[in-house]
């Protein structure tokens, strides 16, 4: 990649000890791993609205889906302090073209989603939003963001690095070819990636794309980009990447021999019986599009859709 993609993060799953007691909560994989192929933007948005470290713990308190930041001890309101920190800081961000957001889990600042929200008798719910995570995903509604303890689940974790190289991707379309011929491009490179999430999806967008001159611009892009991370946001599975990969075998019908066909009936039988993971069919059938030159299957990011280094298709 000639540029890495910029992805926010909390910036206690860096290593930086910015948590409430002087701690940090660092994520290895993050880091070390993930953090080769993408530059990341550290956040604390408890420490940028001002507070010290170490400092009070701090819990939600109130209605859902309006509630208070409130110290646990003193009952000290920092709720507009950090709503209107968040509301500068998002516009900061929209300036550096993030591809996505890691938060923090349960933090009343930076949770995604079941953060203890507190009623006045003490009692907690956990269908809480973090105050920055709220006013941020308020902000950019349609960009991949996750938690980094739902990152440790092996299809959560493919699924979200797979859909920040698809809206990075997405961007460059934007910023350089808002083309209705870019479109169809950028649709024809992911058909089999979005098929392995949703035909009826990629069956919708097709449709977008057949019918573009219908649309204004701003509307043909904005229904797409919709469409699409609605798609990505429903998992690929075992059944539905078995499907893709039949799909590709298909290509090949004049190609291989019948060892080679057999082989890969074999492999994806495998896989579909859970004997193997997805990369071993992938890297046979990624072996075939290189020997035969089939120039349409080496277009689609089904079949490389993040590094190879992160090794994700080994454990799904």
């Amino acid at each position: 990649m000639a540029d890495k993609i910029k992805v926010g993060i909390s910036a206690c799953l860096l290593g930086e000890k910015v948590r409430y007691d002087g701690g940090h909560k660092l994520d290895r994989f993050l880091r070390d791993t993930l953090g080769k192929f993408v530059e990341w933007v550290p956040v604390c948005p408890e420490v940028e609205c001002g507070l010290t470290i170490p400092r009070e713990a701090m819990r939600l308190v109130g209605e859902i889906n309006n509630p208070r930041l409130l110290t646990q001890k003193t009952g000290i309101d920092h709720t507009q302090k950090m709503s209107a920190w968040a509301q500068k800081k998002v516009k900061e961000l929209a300036a550096m073209n993030l591809s996505g957001f890691v938060f923090k889990a349960k933090s009343p600042s930076s949770g995604m989603q079941n953060v203890k929200v507190y009623n006045d008798k003490g009692f907690a719910v956990n269908k809480g939003v973090g105050v920055f995570a709220r006013i941020f995903r308020q902000t950019f509604p349609f960009m991949p963001v996750e938690e980094e303890g739902r990152l440790h689940d092996p299809e959560l974790r493919e699924n979200f690095i797979e859909k920040l190289f698809v809206f990075q991707r997405w961007q460059e379309l934007i910023a350089n070819k808002k083309t209705s011929k870019g479109l169809i491009d950028f649709h024809s490179d992911h058909k089999l990636l979005l098929m392995a999430h949703s035909s009826k999806v990629l069956s919708a967008l097709g449709k977008i794309v057949a019918n573009a001159k219908e649309y204004k611009k701003e509307k043909l892009f904005d229904a797409y980009m919709q469409t699409m991370l609605a798609g990505l946001s429903l998992l690929p599975t075992v059944n539905k990447n078995t499907n893709v990969l039949e799909h590709i075998l298909g290509y090949f019908k004049q190609d291989l021999s019948s060892e080679e066909k057999q082989e890969a009936v074999e492999v994806i039988e495998n896989y579909h019986k859970g004997y193997v993971p997805l990369i071993v069919p992938i890297v046979l059938l990624q072996h075939y599009v290189r020997k035969y030159n089939k120039a349409y299957l080496k277009r689609q990011y089904y079949l490389h859709p993040h590094p190879i280094e992160l090794i994700l298709r080994n454990h799904v």
